[in-house]
């Protein structure tokens, strides 16, 4: 039996009404969905820190995810493992004319285009920005949200364009009112939107960049830690200037 065979047949066995795990039984799609998430967030930050056994052992988890998922659907007669596998080869292969078929592409970019090109014809005459899925982290799902504009023309023509927008929501943050808090979190929201944005116009993931962004400020603001202990003095005895010093400190190369 191979490895794939043999977790299938584990999951049937916990799945199992009778001889199953009593936790397992009383999952459904809903109450497994956020582990799903997790798990793919735990992949990532394997390979955030260049773990390879912990990105094996991750992966696996997360393929367990999938394995909940479709044991579920094939209890209730909708589709099973295989048909998931089918899919998406067959996606695969139709999303991809220049490997499998006579198409010939000659850069990423040109794949990029042509991948999105190929998506739109699948979504026939449904809205541009039908499917983005709510569930998507807020920034990913700005991004994603760019791309299926931009598809239609609907984009800036270069970077300077986003820049210039970014420049004007941060003016509008700036010039709405202190004290009027809903008006200030809708103009963050609208900078948040045009950073996300900026960076799909900069083939920058801005939730890859965001994640990169606080493992660097972590590491720095540990170092401040240290430096902060080994003064003798708590942090309360420390002046602005002197924070920022050891800011500075942990900012330094090596």
């Amino acid at each position: 039996m191979d490895s794939i065979a043999k977790l299938l047949e584990i999951m049937a066995a916990l799945r199992d009404p009778r001889t199953g795990c009593p936790w397992d039984i009383e999952q459904d799609f809903a109450s497994i969905a956020p582990y799903t998430i997790e798990e793919a967030y735990e992949v990532a930050d394997a390979i955030d820190r260049g773990d390879l056994d912990a990105l094996r052992e991750e992966l696996g988890d997360l393929l367990l995810q999938v394995v909940f998922h479709a044991r579920m659907a094939e209890e209730q007669g909708r589709f099973r493992f295989d048909d998931v596998a089918a899919a998406i080869g067959d996606k695969l292969v139709r999303r991809h004319p220049h490997v499998f078929g006579a198409e010939r592409i000659g850069s990423a970019g040109e794949q990029r285009v042509a991948w999105e090109a190929t998506k739109a014809r699948e979504r026939g005459p449904a809205g541009v920005l039908d499917g983005v899925a709510l569930a998507l982290p807020a920034l990913a799902r700005a991004a994603k949200l760019g791309r299926r504009a931009g598809a239609v023309g609907f984009d800036w023509e270069d970077e300077a364009g986003v820049v210039a927008k970014v420049r004007e929501e941060l003016a509008e943050f700036e010039s709405a009112a202190p004290g009027d808090a809903a008006a200030r979190a809708e103009e963050i929201g609208d900078l948040l939107f045009s950073v996300a944005n900026l960076a799909r116009k900069a083939d920058v993931d801005p939730e890859e960049a965001l994640r990169r962004a606080n493992l660097k400020f972590e590491g720095r603001f540990r170092t401040v830690e240290r430096l902060v202990a080994g003064s003798g003095r708590p942090w309360e005895a420390h002046s602005p200037a002197e924070l920022d010093a050891y800011w500075r400190q942990a900012k330094r190369p090596g």
